[in-house]
């Protein structure tokens, strides 16, 4: 592996593991401490994932996410030999994260594991459709260079705060199979996951190609 593939990789798994101890833990507290709700851990997960994308978004391209990584190379923003090693290292920053968590607080709440709240296809078409939201804000600030920098932080950011609002309480609110991985793997609680693999691949994809259709379908500029 050359040293800036893994120097990418690194800001990756840094990402991911603040990201699952802020919203894994958000979870957590919560439950324990009754501090906050629904909302208080929506917001938790949509400001971690603002923090981390302006802070590695310029060293990784901030995927932070096994789906949008997948998403990307579907759509030929990302060379395909890479992708395992970023997934690999989401993967593991996740269970790390988890651990950490685990470590403080005890296996409590499954570790803020996301559960479908009611029929599992209910929570599988959630989760393609807040994915494919998601993934089409992040293609439009990662590929197109009139929406980058620290309004692409805020506009990623916002999307996963405002799909979790609305669509936490069916499905948990996942995007990201990493986000769901982690905890389970460190709690035992395997109930449904796959539900949380297929669906934001699937909308991920959905999502990235959608953002390429309507990009290249704008009129092009006339020269004067």
């Amino acid at each position: 592996m050359d040293s800036f593939l893994l120097r990418r990789t690194g800001a990756e798994c840094i990402g991911v593991f603040f990201l699952v101890l802020a919203a894994c833990g958000s979870v957590m507290i919560g439950g324990l401490t009754g501090a906050y709700g629904h909302m208080g851990m929506a917001f938790s997960s949509g400001l971690v994932v603002m923090v981390m994308v302006a802070a590695t978004g310029h060293l990784s391209m901030a995927h932070l996410n096994p789906a949008v990584t997948l998403a990307f190379a579907l759509s030929g923003h990302f060379p395909w030999r890479e992708v395992p090693v970023y997934i690999v290292g989401q993967l593991t920053a996740a269970a790390l994260g988890a651990a950490v968590l685990r470590l403080m607080f005890g296996n409590v709440f499954a570790l803020g594991a996301h559960l479908p709240a009611g029929p599992t296809l209910q929570s599988l078409v959630m989760e393609v459709l807040i994915t494919a939201i998601l993934m089409f804000v992040i293609a439009a600030v990662a590929t197109d260079q009139r929406a980058q920098g620290l309004p692409a932080a805020l506009a990623i950011g916002g999307a996963v705060a405002l799909n979790i609002l609305w669509a936490g309480p069916i499905s948990g609110g996942s995007m990201n199979p990493a986000r769901s991985f982690g905890p389970v793997l460190v709690s035992g609680e395997w109930t449904a996951h796959w539900i949380y693999w297929l669906g934001p691949i699937f909308g991920a994809a959905v999502g990235a190609f959608a953002y390429e259709f309507v990009r290249r379908s704008e009129p092009e500029k006339k020269q004067a």
